[in-house]
Order: structure tokens, then sequence, then C-alpha cells
């Protein structure tokens, strides 16, 4: 079972689907901008996963955790082509020319990125 997905309305209010209260799933990366300047957190927490549908099961999926008011928002970007689809991160092939996200570089992206919102950004596995 996935995250509940966030609706925007007209009004720029957000509807939750009632699966899960704690979990929202941000399908947007302007969205997400967004909330990240509208709520303003002190971090934010990244996770690079394995992408389950490949066969190399390589680290090309990236999940964007923001924790605000007991919720977790959270973006996920998944790889199309040489780049995340959303947030434009570039891959690098290993000595295996599989794909690969580089973890050093995504939290460079993202602080720069959310540099005006002053965060500290966070890889989960070296927290």
């Amino acid at each position: 079972m996935g995250l509940p997905a966030v609706k925007v309305n007209p009004s720029n209010s957000i509807w939750v689907d009632q699966m899960s209260d704690g979990h929202i799933r941000i399908r947007d990366w302007e969205e997400f901008k967004r909330l990240v300047t509208e709520r303003k957190p002190k971090s934010l927490v990244f996770i690079l996963e394995q992408n389950a549908l490949s066969p190399n099961k390589e680290l090309s999926t990236l999940r964007i955790i923001l924790m605000h008011d007991k919720r977790y928002y959270m973006f996920l970007d998944f790889p199309k082509g040489e780049l995340l689809r959303e947030t434009k991160i570039p891959m690098h092939k290993d000595k295996n020319g599989i794909y690969n996200l580089d973890e050093d570089e995504v939290k460079r992206t993202l602080q720069k990125v959310f540099e005006k919102d002053n965060l500290e950004i966070f890889s989960f596995w070296t927290t």
C-alpha cells in the first residue's frame, strides 16, 4: 500500500487522502518546495532508495522528507534517462554501467535549492 497523494485545489489548500494522517505524499516538486518555504522546517531528510522495478536494484530513487506538525510530507523522484524526472539531479554510471545517485551530490543540490530557507539537509544513512 502506497502513501496517500496530496491534491492541490485552486485555493492552494492541501487535501489529504485519509488512508494515513501521518504521511502525505506530495506529487509535484514545485508544491513540495512551496511547502518547505511555508512550513519553515529546520531540516529535511533524504533517502536514496533502490529502484524496485529494475533487475539491478540500483540506488536511483530519491525520497525527500519534510517533518512538520506531526506529519511527514514525502516527495519521491524517479529516474528518466540520466536525470531524476522532477529535481533534474544527474545520475552517474558505476563501473558496471549501471546508473546510480551520488549521495554527496544529492545533498549539495538540495542545499542549493533550499539555500534561502536556511535548512540543514541530512541523508537518512548518515544521520
